[in-house]
C-alpha cells in the first residue's frame, strides 16, 4: 500500500512536506521549474527586502553596507542596486512569472522590521498571484534602552497590520532568541498569523584580521542545526493554532522525518540545494516515503507529532532535565585516553 505523503500548510494542500525555502536560487526562473520537476511541493520565493522598498530614499552604498553582513540572499542578488532587474517591481514580475510557470503553490516573502511600504507590497504580492506570504521579521536589537516586551509589541503590531491588509494566509518567520517563545507564538497566531516558520537563521559577521574590518562570512547550515527547530516545534505542537514549518538544517530525509515526528507540517530546505543540487529534493522525498513504508505507516498525518512534547513518553526530554542528563552521560574521546 502506498503511503500518503500529503500535508496541509497555511490552508494549502501539499503533495508532501518538502518545500523550498527562500533563497537566491529562486530568482532564476529555470531553477524554479527545476525545483518543481525535482518534486518540491511548494516554493517560497526569495525575499523582497524592506531596504528595496525604500530604495528610492536610500543611497545605493548605504543599502549594500547594511545588507552585505546580514542577508545572504542579497549578496548574490544586489551587487549593483542600479540594476534594472532589481527592486520591488522586478520582484512582482517574479511572482507573476512563477505563478504562470509552476503548478505548485508559490509563497512570496517580505523581509524587514517595520511596516513602511510593507502593507502596500503585501497587497501587491497578493495581487501578483502569490498563494501565501511569508513575513520574515529580522531584527537585531542593539539599543540597551529597548526592552523585550517593546520589541515583541512592535513585531505583533506589524504582523497584525500585514495580516489585516491581505486575504491570503501569512506565515511569520521568527528567530529563536525570545525569552518566552511559546507565549510569543500564541500571540502571533492571535495577531493573525496562519503559520510560524522556525527559525530565521541569523548570519553573524566576522572580523578580518588582515583588514581589521567587519566582514560577511556566509556559512551554510548543517544537519546538526535541525535540533533547534525540532525542539521548539515539539514544544509548540498542539499548543498553538498555526501551521508549523521547520527550516534551518534540513538536508536529508532523516532531518525531514525527525521534524515531522516533532510536529512540523512542512520542512523547508535551502542550503542542501546549494551543496547537493536542486535534484536532491527527489532523494529527500523518496527517502521519506521509503522510511514510512518500511515501518508500515499509511500517511504523514499518522506519524506527525507522535514524538512532540505532549505525546512523547518522556516530555521532560525537551526541557532542562535532558540538558543535565546529556552532560552527565557524555564521555568525550579525550577523557578516555
Amino acid at each position: 500500500m502506498s503511503v500518503d505523503l500529503s500535508t496541509r500548510y497555511l490552508g494549502l494542500d501539499l503533495a508532501h512536506p518538502v518545500v523550498v525555502s527562500a533563497c537566491s536560487l529562486g530568482f532564476d526562473r529555470d531553477n524554479l521549474r527545476r525545483m518543481e520537476d525535482a518534486g518540491a511541493s511548494a516554493v517560497v520565493l526569495p525575499s523582497l527586502f524592506e531596504e528595496q522598498i525604500v530604495h528610492d530614499q536610500m543611497a545605493v552604498h548605504e543599502f549594500y553596507e547594511f545588507t552585505s553582513d546580514k542577508f545572504p540572499e542579497a549578496l548574490s542578488v544586489f551587487p549593483d542596486m542600479d540594476d534594472s532587474n532589481s527592486g520591488p517591481e522586478a520582484y512582482l514580475r517574479l511572482v507573476e512569472s512563477a505563478k504562470r510557470s509552476l503548478a505548485v503553490p508559490v509563497i512570496g516573502s517580505l523581509n524587514g522590521t517595520s511596516s513602511g511600504g510593507w502593507i502596500r507590497y503585501a497587497k501587491l504580492i497578493q495581487d501578483a498571484g502569490a498563494d501565501a506570504l511569508e513575513l520574515n521579521v529580522y531584527r537585531v536589537v542593539t539599543d540597551s534602552h529597548e526592552d523585550g516586551p517593546a520589541v515583541e509589541a512592535r513585531d505583533l503590531e506589524l504582523v497584525s497590520e500585514v495580516c489585516k491588509s491581505v486575504t491570503i494566509p501569512v506565515a511569520v518567520k521568527i528567530g529563536p532568541y525570545f525569552s518566552a517563545l511559546p507565549n510569543l507564538a500564541v500571540r502571533l497566531a492571535g495577531a493573525g498569523a496562519s503559520g510560524l516558520v522556525m527559525f530565521n537563521r541569523f548570519y553573524q559577521p566576522d572580523i578580518d584580521l588582515e583588514t581589521l574590518r567587519v566582514a560577511p562570512r556566509l556559512v551554510l547550515s548543517t544537519s546538526d542545526e535541525v535540533r533547534l527547530p525540532m525542539r521548539w516545534i515539539a514544544v509548540l505542537y498542539g499548543r498553538v493554532r498555526a501551521s508549523l514549518a521547520a527550516t534551518t538544517g534540513v538536508h536529508t530525509h532523516e532531518d525531514v522525518l525527525k521534524l515531522l515526528l516533532a510536529g512540523a507540517d512542512v520542512t523547508m530546505v535551502a542550503s542542501a540545494l546549494y551543496t547537493r543540487g536542486i535534484g536532491h529534493l527527489r532523494a529527500m522525498i523518496d527517502g521519506t516515503r521509503s522510511w514510512l513504508e518500511e515501518r508500515d505507516y499509511t500517511s504523514v498525518a499518522q506519524m506527525k507529532g507522535s514524538i512532540s512534547q505532549i505525546n512523547a513518553p518522556d516530555p521532560e526530554a525537551f526541557e532542562r532535565a535532558n540538558y543535565i542528563k546529556t552532560l552527565v552521560d557524555y564521555t568525550g574521546t579525550e577523557a578516555t585516553t
